[in-house]
């Protein structure tokens, strides 16, 4: 990507420049509705005329800050103890999640889910961004945590999903040795709070047109449109007088 791209290849006319369309989208790899939010967002970009020219960086979120390194129970006993809610409201909650994902080919397996803070597996992504693999590290974070039972905060974990990125052995070290991106993490968490961001998945799109929640990709793409035509308005120039056809014939 670059801060200006000449359109020829975006469907305007040659030689005109277009500014990039900056999206940054805050999410926690510990929520299901930011995956099914990333598949529909996904499913409306490949089909945006522009997406050349679109730009996306994954923000972090946590739903629970407090919650330790490792939790000694599985995801349902953790939202009936931790958040109040009955068993039976949750196992009703992962059916409709898990038939809703299953809508985007993803396969959901809550009874495998391994819950743990994700607050390093933030950092590993913004890691993985240093490298230009950001969105490879999004997409097995929440695969492997959703569908694999993989435990996001173990170090054997992220230590072998950083080599399948590729990077370096001593960097990921870095990760679990220092506070290296640490702060890059928490500075996602106020530039949120700052937003009014009180949920996720939310998707800011140039900083003047945000989205919550795990829209349907028609939603995305009529933001899409809507964004990319307050960026690059038409400008009629010289137009005074010209004659024209329209609905009732032309002009004579």
């Amino acid at each position: 990507m670059t801060d200006q791209t000449t359109a020829a290849g975006n469907g305007c006319r040659r030689g005109t420049v277009v500014a990039d369309m900056k999206i940054e989208i805050w999410s926690d790899v510990a929520c299901p509705w930011c995956y099914i939010g990333k598949r529909r967002f996904e499913a409306a970009l490949s089909g945006f005329e522009h997406r050349g020219s679109v730009d996306v960086t994954w923000r972090s979120y946590q739903l629970d800050p407090t919650l330790p390194e490792h939790y000694d129970g599985t995801e349902l006993d953790y939202l009936s103890t931790r958040k109040g809610m009955a068993p039976q409201q949750v196992s009703q909650m992962f059916e409709h999640v898990t038939e809703q994902a299953k809508g985007e080919g993803l396969n959901y397996r809550f009874d495998k889910v391994v819950v743990a803070n994700s607050f390093t597996a933030h950092r590993l992504i913004h890691l993985a961004a240093a490298h230009g693999k950001q969105d490879a590290a999004k997409e097995r974070l929440l695969s492997d945590h959703f569908e694999h039972g993989q435990d996001i905060g173990s170090t054997a974990y992220l230590t072998t999903l950083g080599s399948d990125l590729g990077i370096d052995a001593g960097e990921v070290a870095g990760l679990f040795t220092t506070d290296k991106y640490a702060d890059d993490v928490r500075f996602d968490f106020e530039e949120a709070r700052a937003l009014g961001i009180s949920g996720v998945p939310f998707f800011v799109i140039d900083r003047k047109f945000g989205l919550s929640g795990a829209q349907p990709a028609e939603t995305f793409t009529a933001a899409l449109n809507q964004a990319w035509q307050d960026a690059n308005p038409l400008v009629l120039v010289n137009s005074a007088g010209g004659e024209t056809c329209g609905p009732e014939g032309c002009a004579v």
